[in-house]
């Protein structure tokens, strides 16, 4: 049987995040110059405005409802496009949530791989080898600690981070990634591996990942980077998109997809 002339990426994002719909299609737009694969992007929503521990609640308990709209539409690969939802869940909650949303679509007649961006940027760092990152992400200072904690759980050491502060989502996501470039020389980078220059997917950063990769000469991810990354290995697909940084330069997790 030949192949699908596209493949459809499925998201479940907060209501008010307004950046993994334009970094991931564009990371994956952009693969499309160099790779045969093509592309199609699908979203459901879970309502949420601030970036407070009593909304990412209520926001994850409507996650299953965003999965199982999602197979109505026969995605291939489904992304939680809200990492710091997951973690406040609980540390490790991330397998939890993937194998539940799973069991929605394949209870559906539609099974499809569940990424979520918190497993994502584990994955992506471990892919790496990264024992010992720098953060910075736009939460709160307790929000960024329980991040920190998070990531620390999963046997990686947090040796500096930046707490941006920003409460309202919207405020978030409007911020400039070019900013970053600015920002990121704050952060103690003495002895790590890797730098995380957003651990949120609402914080756009992807313009800013190559030119702080050349300055630093260090691996820079962000939390849409590893979920492109996770994504197209669950896919079996090449991981390689341009300008997504060491991560996404295809020297990792390579792999072709079988005919559908």
């Amino acid at each position: 049987m030949p192949a699908k002339p596209y493949i459809r990426i499925g998201q479940i994002v907060p209501s008010s995040n307004t950046t993994m719909e334009t970094e991931i299609p564009a990371l994956l737009k952009g693969r499309e110059s160099i790779e045969p694969e093509r592309f199609t992007f699908h979203s459901s929503r879970m309502r949420m405005k601030k970036v407070t521990k009593e909304e990412l609640e209520a926001m994850d308990r409507d996650s299953d409802r965003c999965a199982l709209e999602l197979s109505d539409a026969r995605v291939d690969v489904l992304g939680y496009a809200c990492l710091v939802a997951i973690m406040s869940m609980g540390k490790g909650y991330h397998r939890e949530s993937e194998a539940r949303l799973h069991k929605v679509t394949a209870e559906n007649g539609a099974a499809a791989p569940l990424v979520t961006s918190a497993g994502a940027l584990i994955h992506g760092l471990r892919t790496l080898g990264a024992r010992r990152i720098s953060v910075i992400a736009p939460y709160m200072k307790p929000l960024t600690q329980l991040v920190c904690d998070y990531i620390e759980f999963e046997g990686i050491e947090v040796h500096d981070r930046i707490a941006l502060e920003i409460e309202d989502n919207l405020k978030v996501g409007a911020q400039d990634p070019m900013n970053l470039i600015g920002i990121y020389p704050k952060l103690d980078v003495k002895g790590v591996d890797a730098i995380v220059l957003s651990a949120c997917v609402q914080m756009p950063s992807l313009a800013a990942i190559p030119a702080v990769e050349h300055a630093t000469g260090l691996p820079v991810v962000s939390a849409a980077v590893c979920t492109t990354f996770q994504m197209l290995e669950r896919l079996g697909l090449k991981t390689v998109a341009p300008d997504g940084g060491t991560l996404l330069s295809g020297r990792f997790g390579e792999g072709t997809r079988e005919a559908a």
